[in-house]
């Protein structure tokens, strides 16, 4: 109990080893709940929610949790808030299974590790947003924070499946030099988003939110053109995938990225042209972290690190399968 008590990771990873299957779902978990605690901070923010609790780390200067006097608003925000533990639960759950795998895989440790304190790191810049009263700024921040975060899980979740080799790259330079292009614009149209939102009408609450002091019908228009880009961008990859004759991966992981950003513009010029109704929003940001998990899965498509290591069966069942009966000693 003491050695369980002074280091209860390696505690855990002498007892139990997951299966590859296990490894890959537990960091799958990370990546969705990545996913949805996006979703749902933009649900607090669209229905007025985000002063629901209006302090931080408690929900109001006397209740650690929302009250009934607080209404829906209350309701809604402090959920949000239960939901990161949920998401710290999935991200333990990712951090045992890469630490218990044998044999020891201590980059995807890291990696999964590195989910963890940008989900600390997230928390306390969201308590800071609420502290300064929904500053369009720390909202943004807090926005991208997520996005790194989903960046981190979705690449913890590739890694589980591959090996721990040297990258070996599927295509030719210019391929990957148009990959990178493509996350690059793809980074910005992330940031241009969240501009707009800054600027934009849904403040996050019905007080008197500052807001980013731009032309929001301007901005719009950047973020539009950013999106207009990354398009190009990815037919020009996938028509340099088709010409080279490339592996079916990255061809694959390119289309999946074309019909996610097809859905996304639609749904883009859709809420624009019907004055940002608040559930296109929450699609279009639903959308835009899809949007950036396709855009990931291209680029980490483009090379290899071979097959993933076969996980080594634990001590007890490696000696009852490799046992063998003793030869009868033959009679003199």
């Amino acid at each position: 109990m003491l050695k369980a008590a002074r280091n209860p990771l390696a505690y855990v990873a002498s007892r139990w080893t997951p299966t590859q299957r296990t490894l890959q779902r537990a960091t799958l978990t990370a990546v969705v709940m990545s996913v949805v605690i996006v979703v749902t901070g933009g649900a607090v923010r669209l229905t007025g929610s985000g002063l629901g609790c209006d302090t931080w780390p408690k929900c109001t200067g006397d209740s650690l949790i929302a009250t009934q006097e607080m209404g829906l608003h209350g309701a809604i925000e402090f959920g949000n808030r239960m939901l990161t533990y949920v998401l710290c639960a999935a991200v333990g759950w990712a951090i045992v299974a890469a630490r218990s795998t044998e044999p020891r895989r201590r980059g995807l440790t890291r990696l999964a590790w590195t989910q963890f304190f940008i989900v600390v790191a997230n928390a306390v810049l969201g308590g800071i947003t609420v502290l300064t009263g929904l500053n369009p700024y720390s909202v943004a921040g807090h926005f991208l924070l997520a996005t790194a975060l989903i960046t981190v899980t979705v690449v913890t979740w590739h890694r589980a499946r591959e090996g721990d080799g040297p990258p070996r790259p599927l295509v030719g330079p210019r391929v990957r030099q148009l990959g990178a292009a493509l996350l690059v614009a793809s980074g910005v149209l992330i940031v241009a988003g969240t501009v707009v939102t800054g600027a934009g009408p849904h403040a996050g609450d019905s007080s008197d939110v500052p807001r980013i002091p731009l032309d929001w019908d301007s901005v719009t228009r950047v973020h539009a053109a950013a999106a207009w880009l990354v398009v190009a961008l990815t037919l020009a990859l996938w028509a340099f995938l088709r010409v080279v004759d490339a592996p079916d991966g990255p061809r694959a992981r390119t289309r999946d990225l074309t019909v996610v950003l097809a859905s996304q513009i639609v749904v883009g010029y859709a809420q624009y042209l019907t004055d940002v109704p608040e559930l296109l929003v929450a699609v279009h940001l639903l959308g835009s972290t899809l949007v950036w998990i396709a855009v990931l899965r291209v680029v980490l498509s483009l090379r290899e690190r071979g097959t993933a290591p076969a996980v080594a069966a634990p001590p007890e069942a490696a000696d009852r399968t490799t046992a063998r009966p003793e030869a009868p000693v033959p009679s003199a």
